[in-house]
């Protein structure tokens, strides 16, 4: 019998299309917002207000038409997100039942101090408890992110065993998760970072058995094709790629020359729509954002 799980997964790792990130969270949701254009009198009341308002925000994006499970096949929600409603359902299920895509959630905690390089996640003590809860509002998986600065072989090798260990606590409890040890696009070791990290992840995926499949989100390599062999790997679900401050022009020129990476925007994914534009002109910048975005995704011709 086909699970709600293996409809899920089959959308997941064949569909074309790729990941909306909307996850930003207590640190990124100020800029999120700020980005958007919402004046800073439009939420004066503290956290609550400012959660309410990127929720308004998210509402926006995934109930317009051109947000659907036609060229986006799955979104990344932060657990406010998921613990909210649109139109009467949990954002989950809507996603999932009204608009064909399949629903994440972010997992991590933030960022420790940099060290050796990097920045490991910060411990997660409830973990167990919001995976639970996710499995609860039918999540399909998870995403949790670390960021390598610098070409330390130390460093690295310890971001990449948090997050297959961290990842093996998610498969365990029934969700897919994203690992995602981001490489700094601005590091002057960008190239030797990327060598190190694909032998390390390589590593990793060799460690899993039959049973544990993950998705790697990765910013865009500097060599064409270079996580070719991740994408390749039979315990890879689907290496989707981050735009990590490039401007969504220049991460889809990089992405549209990787064969088999698809895109998981956050920040290029927002940029044209603003808070004040009536609904006529955000749906269509909307629609032309998705689309650039799906094209890039696409297997180069």
């Amino acid at each position: 019998m086909t699970t709600l799980f293996d409809e899920m997964m089959k959308k997941a790792s064949s569909a074309d299309g790729f990941i909306a990130a909307l996850d930003q969270s207590g640190g990124s949701t100020p800029k999120a917002l700020q980005q958007y254009g919402v004046p800073d009198d439009a939420y004066t009341e503290g956290e609550e207000s400012m959660y309410e308002m990127v929720h308004q925000m998210r509402t926006r994006m995934i109930t317009s038409p051109s947000f659907s499970g036609d060229k986006i096949l799955g979104a990344i929600l932060f657990e406010d997100t998921m613990d909210r409603t649109i139109e009467d359902l949990p954002t989950g299920q809507f996603l999932w039942e009204k608009k064909g895509i399949v629903p994440f959630i972010k997992c991590d905690k933030g960022l420790a101090a940099l060290e050796n390089g990097v920045q490991l996640m910060k411990p997660m003590p409830q973990l167990d408890e919001l995976l639970k809860k996710s499995v609860e509002k039918n999540m399909f998986g998870t995403k949790m992110r670390s960021v390598i600065q610098q070409a330390n072989p130390d460093g690295i090798k310890a971001v990449v065993d948090q997050q297959f260990e961290v990842g093996r606590q998610i498969l365990a409890a029934g969700l897919c998760p994203i690992l995602e040890p981001e490489v700094d696009i601005n590091s002057p070791d960008k190239d030797t970072i990327e060598d190190l990290l694909k032998t390390e992840m390589l590593k990793g995926l060799d460690s899993l058995d039959e049973t544990q499949n993950v998705m790697i989100k990765l910013s865009l390599p500097t060599k064409v094709n270079h996580y070719k062999e991740l994408i390749d790997h039979p315990r890879c679900v689907r290496v989707v790629a981050l735009s990590g401050g490039y401007p969504r022009d220049e991460a889809n020129e990089l992405l549209s020359k990787q064969e088999g990476m698809i895109a998981s925007f956050s920040r290029a994914l927002l940029e044209g729509l603003a808070y004040e534009q009536d609904q006529a002109d955000f749906d269509k910048t909307l629609a032309e954002t998705v689309d650039s975005i799906y094209q890039a995704s696409k297997a180069p011709l």
